[in-house]
């Protein structure tokens, strides 16, 4: 991720995604500040991001849209309830960012049956690349 912008956007489709079930749980509110450490993200300009609204940018690579998708399913899981509008939400933010269908439901599957619902990185791109073969 290269300009602060890119992770802005990042960081604000996280979060709208976070409130997709009409609530914020705090383990998911919690995420969202690794996440935003992770993006070199001040604590300031995180609170301020739940105030605003911001269209998400694209994507360019397959890797950054495959890496946005795993960490707005970890956040779909980390308070330990899957809603139906969730499940619903992340299918269609993985349609919009070209990520094949196929893979994204093999992934939230494995994700279901793995503990704390953390797959294996390798397996991961694996699942999105058999797709091109």
């Amino acid at each position: 991720m290269n300009t602060k912008e890119e992770k802005r956007s990042l960081l604000l489709e996280m979060i709208a995604f976070s409130t997709v079930d009409g609530q914020l749980h705090k383990r998911e509110y919690d995420f969202l500040w690794i996440v935003a450490q992770e993006l070199s993200i001040d604590k300031s300009t995180f609170l301020d991001l739940f105030h605003q609204e911001n269209p998400p940018q694209v994507l360019k690579s397959e890797f950054q849209r495959i890496q946005q998708f795993y960490r707005l399913a970890l956040l779909m899981h980390c308070d330990g309830i899957l809603h139906e509008k969730e499940a619903k939400a992340i299918q269609q933010i993985a349609i919009e960012m070209g990520l094949y269908p196929g893979a994204v439901k093999r992934v939230l599957d494995l994700m279901k049956k793995a503990p704390n619902a953390i797959i294996d990185p390798n397996l991961l791109l694996r699942v999105f690349q058999e797709q091109h073969n």
